[in-house]
Parts: structure tokens; C-alpha cells; sequence
């Protein structure tokens, strides 16, 4: 079987989901793993499918007759790329939104040398307050060479900067290891 990773962007209306997934079992498929959301009136997102490796091909060209509908792009999957070694660390950000915050919490977890296993952001009204609020919550892997507690003290350390709030999960957020 064939992984495919596909990501997917259209206008957001009825039926987009279910004609994806219907291409996608048509041709042999299982839709095993994705993430997919509404974002300012278009729909995006992407899908991890296996297909027979005979029938790759002929799903390719099926996905490229959604093109009216939605845009697919096709990624093929590596599967002798391994999940990076270490631990797993989840937490949460919130705080006044302002341009950077994504930038700042990214360029501190790439420098102690951390990948990203998900990250999911949004924007919301702030309760009583009138402002934004922005709030994230991510999961990522801290190599096996690298210490886990310098890495959460460089992260409050960055909370304290940003005025922001940087609290620490046990389970990762949505998705079990």
C-alpha cells in the first residue's frame, strides 16, 4: 500500500468532504488520518490516504478532476522516514494576540532543537475585555541529547517576554502519542 498525503484547499460550501472521500474510496483508498477546517470562507486541510500501489495512478488522475471543486495536491508519502526520537511535550499558549507570536514560539523551539508533531492556532474574542485573544496548543518531540528541563524554562522564560501564558499537558493536544 501507497501513502499519500494530500492537502487540500476550496471554497467552503456542502459536499466538499464527502467528494474527496468518495474519489478516494472509489479508487481503493482509506482515509486514514487528517486535519481539515473553515478558515476565513475557504475550506483547508490535509489527509493521510493508503491506496493499492496499482491504483496510485489512477487516483492521481481522479483527484485532478476535483480541480473545480477544490485544489489537491499530492504528496507521496516517505514511510522509511521515522518519527524523530525523544520525548513528546505538549503545551498551550494564550495571550493578547499581536503580530510574532507564532514566530517567537517556533524560533525558541527550533533552537533547543525541537520538531513540531502538531500545531493547531486560533483567534478569538477576549471575554469582558474587548481585545484578541491567541491561544495554540502544540505537541512536540525533545530529542533524547537535549534537556527536556532547559527547554521549559527557555519557553517560560519566552512567556514572561512575550506576556503571554505557557501552560505544560500531560497528554498531547488532540492526538494520543
Amino acid at each position: 500500500m501507497a501513502k499519500l498525503v494530500l492537502t487540500v484547499v476550496g471554497d467552503d460550501r456542502a459536499g466538499l468532504v464527502q467528494s474527496l472521500a468518495d474519489v478516494v474510496t472509489a479508487h481503493g483508498g482509506n482515509w486514514e488520518t487528517s486535519e481539515l477546517a473553515e478558515l476565513a470562507g475557504a475550506f483547508a486541510g490535509i489527509v493521510l490516504v493508503s491506496v493499492p500501489d496499482g491504483r496510485v495512478e489512477e487516483l492521481t488522475a481522479a483527484l485532478d478532476g476535483l480541480d473545480g471543486m477544490m485544489q489537491v495536491v499530492l504528496h507521496a508519502g516517505n514511510a522509511t522516514v521515522e518519527r524523530s526520537a525523544g520525548r513528546r511535550i505538549t503545551f498551550t499558549v494564550l495571550g493578547n494576540d499581536r503580530p510574532g507570536i507564532v514566530k517567537d514560539v517556533t524560533t525558541a523551539l527550533t533552537r533547543k532543537g525541537l520538531t513540531i508533531d502538531l500545531f493547531s492556532s486560533r483567534t478569538r474574542e477576549a471575554p469582558m475585555t474587548g481585545g484578541t485573544l491567541f491561544e495554540a496548543s502544540l505537541a512536540a518531540r525533545v530529542p533524547d541529547d537535549v534537556d527536556e528541563a532547559g527547554v521549559v524554562e527557555e519557553l517560560e522564560r519566552l512567556a514572561t517576554e512575550m506576556q503571554v501564558d505557557i501552560a505544560f499537558t500531560d497528554e498531547g493536544p488532540g492526538h494520543p502519542e
